[in-house]
């Protein structure tokens, strides 16, 4: 079926428009409360700050873009998304939210239960952090404020955590692509027409060149990361036959999906949480009263500058923490178990032990495919900026990596749902 033809399709049909526009309205909620500032701080002099501060960029990511302007939902869905972090790793080490993760959809909701009760203490501190790092960092910024005035701004920002959070799950709700993300999504995308407005406004015929082979690795990127993202190795099932009273059920061969990049943008969002608490802590402690203390903030500051340092240490994080949350969310020998439970077995692989180490092996292998290429998304803009000179519409690997992915996800909930009519109407 043709795009233009899936387009006229999904507009006629009544239902699924309705959810779409739906969505819409929801995205465009989101992006005027990312509009909306806290009263009392200076936008200017937060502008210049988050200009020559890189390290904050994937955080104002996730608020959208609210927290470059401090407005009521600065702080985006941020605590939620640790929050769940938190539930997936607690999981590997907490039996009973283990086995609440195996109930099914039952336990999965007693899980998103426990990760939204978990998201009001994080919002309050990270919404205190935040305060006190603008502060800090700049006394134009914020003014000195009195324990009531802390009370209430924390309140605001945790409360545009918990409403996004609320938008995020009425999108989800309505199948059109899963809600949290696509907030994200929204926030990089609203940042796209001014990156552009930028580029033309300093454009210099001279400039024709670099654009055009900007434009070219853009390109060249955007189908890379899709390549990856779809990628996957199919690993062959054969189903036994077992006979019950007169009938005989399975004898068929099938496959197990293992996706080349199964940790998703989870590695990067580690990789710069950790690469970036020593540089705040260097901009934080450069302010001390003690010249030891200062020099070596200073001497922290001057190795994350450099571009060189910087993009290494940021590509192993990112390729170490692949491996590190692959192992977390893939457990070969529950995979191998339930295979038994069913029926089904590897070809040539005995059943149980046997397969385990197969499946962690063939995981193993191509997981080194699957982080060295993360990890190149993730420094590609280090590369590129230099490279083409076109640093204005420079977008992090993060930013791609999510657009990529949503854009991928709502795509496929959209066309699986124009297939359910096509069978109703059949």
């Amino acid at each position: 079926m043709k795009f233009a033809e899936k387009l006229i399709r999904i507009f006629k049909d009544r239902e699924l428009r309705k959810k779409i526009l739906f969505v819409l309205g929801l995205l465009v909620v989101f992006r005027i409360s990312a509009h909306i500032p806290i009263p009392g701080v200076d936008a200017i002099a937060l502008k210049n700050f988050f200009a020559d501060n890189e390290v904050l960029g994937l955080l104002n990511i996730f608020s959208g873009g609210g927290l470059s302007n401090f407005s009521i939902v600065a702080l985006g869905i941020g605590p939620y998304i640790t929050a769940s972090i938190i539930f997936q790793l607690l999981a590997m080490i907490v039996p009973s939210l283990e086995e609440m993760m195996k109930e099914g959809e039952s336990g999965q909701k007693r899980i998103n239960q426990y990760t939204r009760l978990l998201t009001v203490p994080l919002a309050f501190l990270q919404g205190y952090s935040t305060i006190k790092l603008l502060q800090q960092s700049s006394r134009d910024i914020l003014p000195v404020l009195s324990t009531a005035d802390y009370l209430t701004i924390i309140t605001i920002l945790t409360a545009g955590t918990i409403f996004l959070m609320w938008l995020g799950e009425l999108i989800s709700e309505k199948k059109i692509g899963n809600g949290i993300s696509l907030l994200i999504f929204a926030g990089i995308v609203s940042g796209m027409p001014s990156a552009v407005q930028r580029t033309l406004a300093t454009f210099q015929m001279e400039q024709i060149l670099n654009i055009a082979v900007f434009l070219v690795i853009a390109i060249a990127t955007v189908a890379g990361v899709v390549y990856i993202t779809e990628a996957q190795r199919n690993i062959p099932v054969s189903y036994a036959k077992r006979v019950r009273g007169t009938r005989m059920y399975g004898g068929f061969d099938s496959h197990l999906p293992l996706k080349v990049n199964q940790a998703g943008m989870i590695p990067i969002i580690f990789a710069v949480s950790l690469i970036m608490i020593p540089n705040l802590i260097a901009q934080l402690a450069s302010r001390s009263s003690n010249h030891l203390i200062v020099s070596v903030a200073e001497f922290i500051g001057r190795a994350f500058q450099n571009q060189i340092f910087y993009g290494l240490l940021y590509f192993f994080l990112v390729v170490g923490f692949t491996y590190f949350y692959t192992a977390v969310i893939f457990h070969p020998q529950q995979i191998a178990d339930n295979l038994q439970k069913q029926g089904g077995f590897v070809p040539g692989m005995r059943p149980g032990r046997q397969t385990a180490e197969y499946l962690g092996s063939v995981s193993n292998r191509i997981m080194l495919a699957g982080s060295l290429s993360l990890g190149l998304i993730a420094v590609l803009p280090l590369i590129i900026g230099p490279l083409t000179g076109v640093s204005s519409m420079v977008v992090s690997g993060a930013s791609l990596l999510i657009v990529v992915s949503v854009v991928i996800e709502t795509v496929k909930q959209i066309e699986s749902q124009l297939e359910m009519r096509n069978y109703d109407e059949f």
